[in-house]
């Protein structure tokens, strides 16, 4: 999965215009408390949904999926899976 937190954390730096450098930041480090904001999360979604094909339902859409790289990851590995599927 290191592809995945790899383009995460290289959008995050592009689009979350963050206080504190995303590099150093461990994987399961509060995003929000590291300066990202609602609007620049909005931000970091549109990314993550055109860089990986996806598209995040409105059940996905709260602070939690969005909360940490490894949250962000889990969710498009959730969503990689279901429209696997389909």
């Amino acid at each position: 999965m290191s592809s995945i937190t790899d383009d995460i954390r290289e959008i995050l730096l592009s689009h979350g215009q963050m206080s504190v450098a995303i590099s150093t930041l461990d994987d399961d480090a509060d995003l929000y408390q590291n300066g990202l904001t609602s609007h620049a999360s909005v931000n970091v979604m549109l990314a993550l949904e055109n860089n990986f094909d996806i598209e995040f339902p409105d059940s996905m859409l709260r602070k939690s999926t969005f909360q940490s790289v490894a949250a962000i990851a889990e969710a498009i590995e959730i969503l990689g899976i279901e429209s696997a599927e389909h």
